[in-house]
């Protein structure tokens, strides 16, 4: 009962300080990014700020990973845009689709689907991570455009390039002095104070939209509960929650490998989940895991779940009471902490170790950066590249395959075979025999083998039968008891002359 109810490891000690500054440093960032992925999602902003709040300030508390934050993110807005933008549909689908998504994520993690992420590897994760890298600085690219997407030219361009070049140098320098404050707070309040002091006249957070709401209202979707509406929503909702698990646990891993901890994937799904059913049933967009936030987070020193619970609070904070203040942030600021996270995020020792990587490794990273990049789409980049890899693993596997060959003195062919038999090492385990030349018994020794699938259980089939044509009797010797169960398991299909293993005893001496 322990591991479902305790929540909180009171063993863990706190800097309090250093989590609430965290805490609000992250939920200044997340304005402008819930916001900007509302307005992608074609939906008002205070729904993507009410996603923010919801998503973060539930996982933080139930999630399996403290010190990671969610919210509305870019790859759920994608997803949701086509529902969002149709005459017939419209808004109130997003908060169905939303709770079903949900729905879907708790699922998978009572079923423990978490541990797929073990399958993912590492070349994945490395594009994944700078694929994502590549889009955060891009996404930035964007505030240096006026509202009608045309560039910032002339002292427009130089005031706000220098302070975005100001917030990345106090970011960066800082940390070299003093660890007190996080660096990121004091470069946007330092930006924000300068801006006032001078009345300079650049981007704020107000240009993109007003944040002022109340507290998020509970409203139960209007959509019919008929099936035709259950079947409407389920592929978007099966692609949100896909996308949204695969983005929540790559960053898991990643906050894991940087943090040297280990989080829990199950839980955190199970957590994903039960936030975005919140989330839909109180005016929100949904969301997952933002590796942004998370890094910015972590980067800045926190590691217990205090500082998401109080961004969130702070979030919500911002949007009852502090509107008029935050919504004269500059702009230049925010992108310049996000740019910084960019460059934090993008794993640069995958360049250094390019050189020393296989090339099949490199071409799935690459793939995998790319796709992450270009397409945005992240469920898919990461099931391209675990495909691809995949593929690679079994042919690399399937030219690996040998046959130790010897006549013993009964005159019995030996064939100790080495290497998984699989459906890519078939054709070669096939070539390995000579039937016409073998002499009447042959015996094929597994000790060193396996047989893994049913095309293995058909290339044995094929194997005796080519034997017995031709008058000739074979047996598999040393199958190991899972090979076993495989082969009584497919009796209905084949038939295979396994020889037991000879058992011998030992006579002891007893002396009295």
């Amino acid at each position: 009962m322990k591991k479902y109810f305790n929540l909180f490891d009171l063993s863990q000690k706190v800097d309090y300080k250093t989590e609430v500054l965290s805490g609000l440093t992250v939920a200044l960032a997340l304005i402008p990014e819930a916001v900007a992925f509302a307005l992608i999602a074609g939906v008002d902003p205070l729904v993507g700020l009410y996603a923010a709040f919801m998503m973060g300030f539930v996982t933080s508390i139930l999630g399996g990973r403290p010190g990671m934050i969610s919210g509305a993110t870019g790859a759920v807005a994608v997803v949701l845009v086509a529902l969002a933008q149709s005459p017939d549909h419209g808004v109130e689908y997003i908060f169905a689709t939303v709770i079903l998504a949900g729905i879907i994520q708790m699922a998978a993690g009572f079923l423990k689907l978490g541990k797929l992420m073990r399958l993912v590897p590492h070349p994945v994760i490395f594009g994944f991570v700078n694929g994502l890298a590549i889009i955060i600085f891009m996404s930035q690219l964007t505030e240096f455009q006026t509202s009608d997407g045309s560039w910032l030219t002339g002292e427009s361009l130089y005031l706000f390039g220098g302070l975005v070049l100001l917030t990345m140098l106090i970011i960066w320098g800082l940390p070299k002095l003093t660890k007190v404050i996080p660096s990121s707070l004091v470069a946007i309040l330092a930006i924000f104070g300068i801006v006032m002091a001078f009345g300079f006249d650049t981007k704020t957070v107000g240009d993109l939209a007003s944040i002022e709401g109340g507290f998020p209202p509970f409203h139960i979707p209007s959509v019919p509960f008929t099936l035709e509406t259950f079947w409407l929503i389920l592929p978007y909702s099966a692609i949100m929650a896909g996308v949204g698990l695969i983005e929540s646990l790559l960053t898991l891993n990643i906050i894991d490998e940087i943090t040297e901890t280990r989080g829990r994937g199950n839980k955190e799904a199970v957590a994903q989940g039960i936030a975005n059913v919140l989330s839909g049933f109180f005016s929100g967009m949904g969301g997952c895991a933002m590796i942004g936030q998370s890094l910015i987070n972590i980067s800045s020193g926190a590691r217990a779940r205090l500082s998401g619970i109080f961004a969130s609070i702070m979030l919500l904070v911002f949007i009852m009471f502090g509107a008029s203040w935050i919504e004269q942030l500059p702009m230049a600021a925010l992108t310049g902490l996000m740019i910084m996270v960019a460059i934090g995020t993008f794993e640069w020792a995958s360049l250094k170790t390019l050189n020393k990587m296989p090339k099949s490794d490199i071409f799935v990273m690459v793939l995998v950066t790319l796709v992450t990049a270009v397409l945005h789409n992240l469920a898919l980049a990461v099931i391209v590249g675990v495909i691809i890899a995949a593929l690679v693993f079994a042919w690399d596997n399937a030219k690996r395959i040998r046959a130790r060959k010897r006549i013993d003195e009964d005159g019995i062919k030996h064939y100790e075979i080495y290497g998984p038999l699989f459906f890519g090492s078939v054709s070669v385990f096939n070539e390995k025999f000579d039937v016409l030349n073998d002499p009447g018994e042959v015996i094929i020794d597994f000790a060193e083998s396996r047989v893994v699938d049913m095309s293995a259980i058909e290339a044995l089939n094929k194997i005796t039968e080519r034997y017995h044509k031709v008058g000739k009797k074979v047996h598999l010797q040393h199958l190991s008891k899972d090979c076993r169960a495989l082969l009584q398991n497919a009796d209905a299909i084949i038939d295979v002359n396994v020889v037991e293993d000879p058992k011998y005893k030992m006579a002891v001496d007893i002396i009295r």
